[in-house]
């Protein structure tokens, strides 16, 4: 496949090999595009795995609604469904990373039994990162959050210094330049912006996790602490695995294989 459809929007999907035993779903963050996983897919395909990458709501012009309230996770998880439907599975494994990472958090705590495992990559578990916010810098570290609610101003300010940004936060060149030129086509950086948006509005809460859950997490990961990270284990109630990189935030381009190993360990559980 290489779309699907939901409530009027056009969703692009990568699917290298098309269907196998075991799928998983890969889920990007802000401000990536799918290439966030192009180190990582060719290994889980090797395996016999079929991935399907989707490019996130507000990444795309053919899925990019205005609205705040079309972010809120209710409707960002409710692609996902689509997505499955789409494809004729019953579960995949799911993996995330930064928004991709809550996305799946809150799939698979709303509905596990489309989930066959779960993987993220830096995004502690909701109820941990709120924890965090009483007992550590995570407060500090979560700062830009608020500054990306007001309207107009975080986009005048992105678009001249995201490229430093991303680049001071060790993500590699070639990625610096591919999601900075995707923000800059018009509306592009808007409808990233507004998954921060749809935050308000998202009143359902994430509640335990009772699927097999691997959390990876970068030790100097800039904008996600120590405290969220270890506090995530108590959230899930099915067997659970923690494995700290010596990374930063970009797991996913940067930490390839540990990803790869991460999943596969998961699809022969």
């Amino acid at each position: 496949m290489d779309h699907f459809e939901r409530a009027g929007l056009r969703f692009d999907v990568l699917d290298p090999i098309g269907p196998a035993p075991q799928t998983a779903v890969l889920l990007h963050g802000f401000p990536q595009q799918p290439s966030a996983f192009d180190a990582v897919v060719p290994g889980l395909c090797r395996e016999g795995v079929r991935t399907l990458v989707p490019t996130q709501r507000g990444y795309t012009a053919s899925a990019r609604p205005s609205s705040r309230r079309a972010y809120r996770a209710v409707e960002t998880v409710a692609d996902l469904i689509a997505l499955l439907d789409a494809a004729g599975l019953a579960m995949a494994h799911i993996v995330g990373h930064d928004w991709g990472g809550f996305q799946a958090w809150a799939l698979a705590a709303w509905h596990p039994d489309r989930v066959a495992s779960l993987t993220v990559l830096s995004t502690p578990h909701p109820g941990a990162m709120a924890e965090s916010l009483l007992v550590s810098d995570q407060g500090m570290r979560s700062s830009y959050m608020g500054f990306f609610q007001l309207p107009g101003l975080p986009e005048g300010a992105l678009s001249r210094s995201l490229s430093k940004a991303l680049t001071d936060s060790r993500l590699p060149p070639a990625y610096v330049t591919e999601y900075c030129t995707a923000m800059a086509e018009p509306g592009a950086l808007t409808g990233a912006l507004n998954w921060y948006r749809g935050i308000p509005f998202s009143s359902r809460p994430v509640g335990r996790i009772t699927v097999p859950t691997t959390y990876l997490w970068g030790r100097h990961d800039f904008a996600l602490g120590r405290a969220a990270a270890e506090r995530t284990e108590k959230y899930v109630h099915a067997p659970y695995e923690f494995r700290e990189l010596d990374s930063g935030h970009w797991l996913p381009e940067v930490q390839p294989d540990a990803v790869i190993d991460a999943i596969l360990a998961r699809v022969a559980g």
